[in-house]
């Protein structure tokens, strides 16, 4: 009876190894997917904000010169 007891003591205390060991893995693979998924947005989010500014430049561009061209025009009239 002490025998068995010692067994099923024994494979309790490592099934909650087990079990504490599989927790540390499961929390440590969360966190990696988590940082992956920040990294993904914080690239898309820095993509997209540079579309946008290059955007804003081109249409300032096109505004610039084409108010430059009719004033020259007003003034040459």
């Amino acid at each position: 009876m002490r025998q068995s007891l010692a067994d099923i003591e024994a494979a309790f205390v490592e099934e909650i190894e087990e079990d504490r060991s599989r927790r540390e893995r499961l929390q440590a693979r969360a966190e990696r997917r988590e940082r992956q998924r920040h990294l993904e947005r914080a690239h898309k989010q820095g993509s997209m904000r540079f579309a946008v500014v290059l955007l804003v430049l081109i249409g300032t561009a096109v505004a610039v010169v084409l108010l430059m061209f009719q004033a020259l025009y007003w003034v040459t009239s």
